[in-house]
């Protein structure tokens, strides 16, 4: 059974700090327009928050544009979706919590027009980045397709954000970037290997030159890069299907390696001292994923 979802991935130039919102709204509608059949609009990490002040202001400019995730923002971008018909990733923002704290907050809203999911980074990258971290991962599902998981920029350098998410049921995992800096060439390697060792979708939207490196790219559960930017501003489509995750994982890995499916009832559970955990044989299964026996 096919679970087909339409993707369109804007790797662009941020929208600077204090633009109007209808320059957004623009944006969007435009790729809307350009890119009919795309039910699902992924824009990169802090897209609404591009620099307009000297580096050393940056963090007091960040700071200015913040808004709690009930603000005028949101509402904005809620009716955007809705009025569309659309799934709409706008990247992250930066968000206002109800302490004050502020946070790197990706958000996804649906078609119906209202906040479905949000996510504040766990791993802002320090000492660049003035955010506080979140304290759980998110997956959210869009109805006929399957389940997604949020990662932004500097988590995929945890192999365990990946883990989490797909252990959570995640299909496919989402990560906004806005990388300016020379590991671009890692983190490709990262979203192929996340991929490969969780058995599932990676979606890796960075921002386009001159600002950031771009390279934005889409890979399959079994590694292979289905589509990949340049560092130019442009746009990738691709149609991924959920039930390919289902495929690889029930038949492996190039038809051969199935990590969800490792362990008997007869294996005692495996101490992991560094996290004060373990892996309990068990519970080893993505959330609402258990494949038929295989002969």
């Amino acid at each position: 059974m096919s679970r087909p979802l339409p993707v369109a991935l804007a790797q662009a130039a941020p929208q600077p700090i204090g633009a109007p919102a209808s320059a957004f709204a623009g944006e969007v509608e435009a790729l809307a327009a350009g890119f009919p059949q795309a039910r699902f609009m992924v824009f990169p990490e802090l897209h609404l928050h591009g620099a307009q002040a000297p580096p050393e202001q940056r963090e007091a400019e960040l700071e200015a544009s913040a808004e709690p995730l009930d603000g005028p923002r949101s509402k904005l971008l809620a009716e955007l979706a809705g009025d569309l018909g659309v799934w709409l990733l706008p990247g992250s923002v930066c968000e206002r919590g109800q302490d004050g704290a502020l946070h790197n907050t990706a958000l996804a809203f649906s078609p119906e027009g209202r906040l479905a999911a949000w996510y504040r980074k766990v791993f802002p990258w320090r000492p660049y980045e003035p955010y506080r971290p979140g304290d759980r991962f998110v997956v959210f599902d869009v109805p006929g397709a399957g389940r997604v998981g949020f990662a932004i920029c500097y988590d995929v350098w945890f192999p365990e954000v990946a883990r989490q998410l797909a252990w959570m049921g995640a299909e496919v995992i989402v990560n906004p970037v806005m990388t300016t800096t020379a590991d671009r060439a890692q983190e490709l390697v990262l979203a192929r290997a996340n991929a490969i060792v969780n058995q599932v979708y990676v979606i890796s939207v960075n921002t386009a030159a001159p600002t950031g490196t771009g390279r934005s790219l889409v890979v399959d559960p079994e590694g292979r890069v289905r589509v990949e930017a340049g560092e130019a501003a442009t746009v990738l489509t691709d149609v991924v299907d959920l039930d390919d995750v289902t495929r690889v994982r029930r038949y492996g890995t190039a038809g051969l390696n199935r990590m969800w499916d490792q362990f008997t009832d007869a294996d005692q559970p495996i101490e992991l001292p560094v996290y004060q955990g373990r892996i309990d044989p068990s519970r080893w299964n993505p959330a609402g994923d258990r494949p038929e026996e295989i002969p």
